[in-house]
């Protein structure tokens, strides 16, 4: 996995990647290791923020579709600028209006949803220093998303895995995002249940062994198994305007 990308590797296709989510879902830490796995460019959205947009959050007031607007043209631009060569955008892509904006420049860009517990994402916010997004807006955040919809290519991501996890996560799915399909379902840290510790594993059946004959009608089956809570939809840890 960590050999260098070559012309059979289809994850060299010049990967482009906005790695969304709301503030304090890992974004930037995420996003910078995706670009290294990858050997691609990274940036920050938050650092195309005006310093009018800067103040705006600083002071706790949500920002408006205006305010976005130029902001998400400056990050349009940027992954315009990658799109033949590959880069990792970290940007928090929050509407599908939002993504449209991106997708209009650079209409090869995958998102990659980090999504996750939102008592998480406020422990995270408030815990970390030096930052101009206030915790009173993670409630605005989470408001205003807009998960990503059948037809927009991405893979969503549960953000309480570790980082490297995620990575891996993205590269397994890669190869199917980048041949255009659709989003990716969500995946989660928990495996499905697996058989009580000590039971020994079911030999599989020698070439030739004929099928086992089906139960006779009256036959007791075994109740298949609970279906898992944790499957389904998934996405770490540092965040993002």
């Amino acid at each position: 996995m960590d050999s260098a990308p070559n012309s059979a590797d289809p994850v060299s296709a010049a990967p482009l990647l906005v790695v969304m989510g709301v503030t304090g879902s890992g974004k930037s830490t995420v996003g910078a290791a995706l670009a290294l796995r990858l050997r691609v460019p990274f940036a920050d959205a938050d650092d195309f923020h005006g310093e009018a947009n800067v103040a705006k959050m600083s002071a706790g007031i949500p920002l408006d579709d205006a305010d976005r607007l130029p902001w998400l043209r400056s990050v349009g631009s940027w992954l315009a600028e990658q799109a033949a060569t590959g880069g990792v955008m970290s940007c928090s892509a929050l509407k599908r209006s939002y993504r449209d904006i991106l997708r209009d420049p650079a209409p090869t860009a995958i998102f990659v949803h980090l999504d996750g517990d939102a008592e998480v994402i406020r422990r995270r916010v408030a815990n970390r220093p030096g930052h101009f997004m206030p915790v009173s807006l993670v409630n605005s955040q989470l408001d205003t998303l807009e998960p990503l919809e059948p037809d927009e290519r991405g893979v969503i991501l549960d953000f309480g895995r570790p980082v490297d996890e995620l990575v891996e996560a993205y590269l397994a799915a890669a190869p199917s995002l980048q041949a255009g399909s659709p989003r990716q379902p969500l995946s989660r840290t928990e495996p499905h249940p697996a058989s009580p510790p000590g039971t020994p594993a079911q030999p599989a059946p020698s070439p030739g062994t004929p099928p086992r004959p089906a139960p006779s009608p009256g036959t007791p089956s075994h109740p298949a198994p609970p279906a898992d809570p944790e499957s389904g939809p998934e996405s770490p840890a540092n965040p993002g305007a």
